[in-house]
């Protein structure tokens, strides 16, 4: 999906192209972003216990540099480009995690407030350039447009991702398949005559939850719908595959614009793109249908199944300490309640000899022995699951923190432990 627009106002300095030519290598390098955008995240986040908010400051200062070199350069590098790829990817992603997760704002609301947003970059950008094409991309507010576009899309994909999951229920696997059957109708649509500008960006916005679906099919354990590869492996899995199509595209060139083909592609006849962007609409409304028919139907929310409440009956209410407490020792195998509250306590003994390694590794046999006991323990009582499973989130990010705090540690370990009846 391409335009060939480079109109440009003749007061103002053109450069030469710094976006890519947009072939087949340009979708696969951007899904591959989007999924390391997902699972990058969430490992720093979680699996090292940096936490929400330090981890977006970081990558928000990050992608900050990594913007004022992209800003510098005076036409398209592989390199620099793809890296402020992935910088947003990540940091899009934190953003609607921030607003859902640290200020529990309604994903319903977060998308809305970033298509409004999106709609009003579009909106400036055309009014001052009278262009929204990628291959316009040859002056500095442009380029300044087009970079701000790209990480509202991120968080605009990303709550549009989750909010679908939460809507539907489906598993990891099954959400791939929304995503990818839309880019592939966007793609015959754009072929057969849409706009082609108007089919870029819708794309675009739908590769981000296709490649965080991607992320977290892999990276996900199997009770939970994946493939359990684990958040640092699809990372490094993802990393590596950008990095080796970067390379190759370094050495062959074969998506820089200025040794495409000049000829630009005939315009279709209007009447195609009036039939297009009908069947665009009719597509639109039709996702719409189908999603509010899948939420109408029981189901469990996919973004509890993957930290909170997996299997559990939609509307149910949350259980108080006490009640979670006589729950977990009326429903679950009192051997599995004895290993949890075992190893807790052999955590908090460690963290109190100061042996934050040692808590470490040994936090991390609790996690494998609640993940492996999911399915059973949330079918037993799913309230009680999800209480203690929220318990247990803070302590593995508490313990696993590189700047631990053992009062904090101690409060949440003594919290879970009075929950498994081992205070």
């Amino acid at each position: 999906m391409s335009t060939r627009e480079m109109t440009s106002p003749p007061t103002v300095t053109r450069r030469l192209s710094k976006v890519p030519e947009i072939t087949i290598w340009f979708w696969i390098i951007k899904i591959l972003c989007t999924t390391v955008g997902e699972s990058f995240a969430d490992f720093i986040n979680v699996a090292l216990g940096v936490g929400l908010v330090p981890t977006a400051i970081i990558f928000t200062v990050a992608t900050a540099v990594v913007l004022a070199v992209q800003m510098r350069l005076r036409r398209y590098r592989p390199g620099a480009y793809w890296l402020m790829v992935v910088m947003l990817s990540i940091t899009g992603t934190l953003y609607t995690d921030l607003l859902t997760d640290q200020a529990g704002v309604p994903l319903w609301v977060s998308s809305s407030v970033f298509a409004a947003m999106l709609a009003v970059v579009f909106t400036i950008w055309f009014v001052k350039e009278r262009t929204l094409s990628i291959h316009s991309i040859v002056t500095v507010p442009r380029e300044a447009f087009y970079w701000l576009a790209v990480l509202v899309t991120f968080a605009l994909g990303t709550a549009l991702g989750d909010w679908t999951l939460e809507l539907t229920g489906w598993g990891p696997g099954l959400s791939i398949l929304l995503p990818l059957v839309l880019i592939g109708i966007v793609t015959a649509l754009w072929r057969f005559g849409a706009d082609p500008v108007l089919a870029f960006w819708i794309a675009y916005i739908l590769t981000r939850p296709l490649g965080a679906n991607i992320g977290d099919w892999l990276g996900l354990t199997a009770p939970e719908g994946g493939m359990g590869l684990g958040t640092l492996t699809t990372s490094i899995i993802f990393l590596a595959a950008i990095l080796a199509t970067v390379v190759y595209l370094s050495v062959s060139k074969a998506d820089v614009v200025e040794r495409a083909s000049n000829k630009a592609a005939p315009a279709a006849p209007p009447a195609r793109r009036r039939t297009a962007l009908g069947i665009l609409s009719a597509v639109a409304v039709g996702t719409v249908a189908l999603l509010a028919y899948t939420n109408s139907l029981p189901h469990a929310s996919a973004l509890a199944a993957e930290g909170t409440a997996a299997g559990c009956a939609a509307g149910s209410a949350p259980l108080t300490g006490s009640e979670a407490k006589a729950a977990a020792h009326a429903n679950f195998p009192a051997s599995n309640v004895a290993e949890f509250r075992t190893i807790a306590s052999d955590t908090l003994a460690l963290v109190k000899k100061g042996d934050q390694s040692g808590a470490a590794a040994r936090i991390t046999d609790l996690e494998s022995a609640w993940d492996d006991d999911q399915p059973a323990l949330s079918a037993a009582d799913c309230a009680a699951w999800t209480f203690i499973d929220q318990q247990i989130d803070p302590v593995l990010t508490a313990v696993r923190s590189h700047t631990p705090n053992r009062a904090t540690e101690q409060t949440v370990l003594n919290d879970l432990l009075t929950t498994l009846g081992g205070a």
